[in-house]
């Protein structure tokens, strides 16, 4: 006798069942039983209808639907939900119908109009997990349909669930839509969807030396460089890709964090002159992983490594990107490297926005310059660090030490024209000294030469706002933010903003910047006293008198006349801002 067949298909199962159903009916079970029958006649029914579900069993206050699409599985849940918020808006808190609902996708068995099967029992466990009015889905759900929806979910991980073996990723949907692009669409907002857009995390140090951080980390470092020279990919910078370093790392959450649909992970093992490097590239959407190699060699070899490396990576998203652009060039020797580990070790260092570490950052890289003066990179980041550090506290003879920030960027350029950095160097030179024209060509050059560069579209809307030019300044400096959303300089460009709100006569959005930009990092001298000034312009005249004896305790030389001489606006833009610190009190 042949065995009988069972006839399976692949669905998307809907469960919903009443938040207290057994409550409200203990309370006034007609009265819920007729709000319930409204409610199914005039919105639940009719919805699953229109999005193609067929209701295959009713209990008493339970409700299972099946959908060919998953996709019109979730847009059915939200509806629901979104009419029974308006419907229940009235409707005093003890008396409200509010579903749970769950969703999943899996096989099913058929036995007439009913179905069977894990597919069934998940969605049920789903619908036990969500909050009252709330909608939960299986990951595989969430993989389907979070490119093709515009809902945002939450990743509330693996849970064990009831008489399931294994445990089950869910995810929380936000009922509330994003609103479709608009004409004034930020750039940045603009470049996520136009281009393929990737993070690189920090490499993880595998050698058990802690001394060998930074070489983990120059590999990232050099990897990221590599690809934002290429002017199809939105890459985020650094500084935001390493905000994730020493931490165990979900990928899809760091994914949507950074705003990326690409992920480079990898680690570094090196032992006496040998060195492993292994790296995955991952779709954060699905979880796949698209591309995976290691690389073995001797360390006179590593920078060959690297740049296989992003060659690969490259060539994995997208092979018509080698056509059209090359890889990073080999100008690089050997020899360079006790130099590069310097120029990373010090980079790493600085970040950490520190008075202490940034004076030992800076010491580092004058070492660096004098044994190794033919490296362009120490030059034009010790340049870089001299300028900045006036933004951090750090100490700043501000001519002297401006004249060798200006020698050392330009032997940068001379010993590498294609260094952004070194451009970047030489922009901030020429802002600091008053030359806004040759200031913003340079960081436009920096720009050019690496269209992805966070620092050079911070520093370009600093250039504009000290020249008075508000509106450009607000979009290179959210720009800059937008590429590198966890950067520590991402303080200085809030007070970049700050400052345009100030020259443009708003003076709220200017205290609320310069607020913004205290919480972000606290003693950032050029925010003070923007801030000083725009309390004063707003007519706050006694917190603005307040914060400016707090700053005259830290900074007694502090006055119009300092002003005039240290801080570089141009003539229009100094008069605008001498104009508050005058209302606020200071001479």
């Amino acid at each position: 006798m042949a065995e009988e067949r069972v006839d399976r298909r692949l669905a998307a199962i809907l469960a919903a069942d009443i938040s207290g159903y057994s409550r409200l009916m203990g309370t006034d079970d007609e009265g819920t039983l007729r709000q319930l029958k409204i409610h199914r006649k005039e919105l639940v029914d009719p919805k699953i209808t229109e999005h193609r579900g067929r209701i295959v069993k009713t209990t008493g206050d339970g409700i299972l639907v099946e959908f060919v699409s998953v996709v019109d599985a979730v847009r059915c849940a939200v509806d629901i939900q979104r009419g029974m918020i308006e419907r229940n808006a009235n409707v005093s808190a003890d008396k409200r119908i509010q579903f749970r609902i769950g969703i999943n996708v899996g096989d099913i068995i058929i036995d007439g109009d009913d179905i069977y099967g894990d597919g069934v029992n998940v969605a049920a466990r789903l619908e036990s997990l969500a909050d009252p009015g709330g909608i939960m889905v299986s990951r595989v759900v969430h993989d389907q349909v979070q490119d093709k929806l515009g809902f945002d979910f939450d990743d509330m991980g693996e849970q064990t669930v009831k008489n399931i073996a294994r445990p089950v990723g869910v995810h929380r949907v936000h009922l509330t839509e994003q609103l479709p692009r608009s004409a004034n669409a930020s750039r940045a907002e603009l470049a996520t969807s136009e281009r393929p857009s990737i993070a690189v995390l920090p490499f993880v140090n595998m050698s058990g030396d802690p001394e060998q951080e930074y070489f983990a980390d120059g590999i990232s470092e050099d990897i990221i460089t590599g690809l934002s020279k290429l002017r199809w990919f939105f890459v985020i910078a650094r500084n935001s890709s390493f905000a994730y370093k020493g931490k165990t790392i979900d990928v899809k959450r760091a994914a949507r964090e950074l705003g990326v649909r690409y992920v480079l992970e990898g680690s570094v093992r090196k032992g006496g002159n040998r060195v492993r490097i292994t790296a995955q590239l991952i779709d954060a959407a699905t979880g796949n992983h698209i591309w995976a190699d290691r690389y073995d060699g001797d360390l006179t070899d590593v920078f060959a490594l690297q740049d296989e490396i992003t060659r690969k990576v490259v060539a994995a998203i997208e092979p018509k990107l080698l056509e059209a652009e090359g890889i990073r060039s080999q100008r690089r020797s050997s020899e360079d490297l006790d130099a590069w580990e310097t120029v990373i070790h010090a980079n790493s260092l600085f970040w950490r926005m520190t008075e202490s570490e940034g004076a030992a950052a800076i010491e580092m890289l004058n070492r660096a310059v004098e044994r190794y003066p033919d490296y362009g990179p120490a030059h034009s980041m010790l340049a870089f660090m001299i300028v900045v550090s006036s933004h951090l506290n750090l100490t700043f003879s501000a001519r002297e030490q401006l004249t060798r920030a200006a020698k050392l960027a330009a032997r940068a350029a001379e010993l590498d024209d294609g260094d952004p950095w070194a451009h970047l160097a030489l922009g901030y030179v020429a802002f600091m000294q008053r030359r806004a024209a040759e200031s913003l060509a340079e960081f436009r050059r920096a720009l050019d030469l690496n269209p992805n560069f966070a620092a050079a579209h911070g520093y370009l809307g600093w250039a504009f706002v000290f020249d008075g030019q508000s509106e450009n300044a607000i979009t290179h400096l959210d720009e800059a933010i937008r590429m590198s959303p966890q950067d520590p300089q991402n303080a200085i460009f809030t007070t970049g903003i700050a400052i345009a709100h100030y020259m443009a006569g708003r003076y709220e959005e200017a205290v609320a910047a310069c607020r913004k930009a205290f919480q972000q990092r606290s003693g950032l001298a050029r925010g003070t006293r923007v801030y000083i000034a725009s309390l004063a312009q707003a007519g706050q005249l006694e917190e603005a008198r307040a914060a400016l004896a707090a700053m005259k305790e830290i900074h007694p030389e502090l006055s119009i006349a300092w002003i005039k001489q240290y801080v570089p606006y141009t003539a229009a833009s100094m008069e605008k801002f001498l104009e508050g610190m005058r209302k606020a009190g200071l001479e």
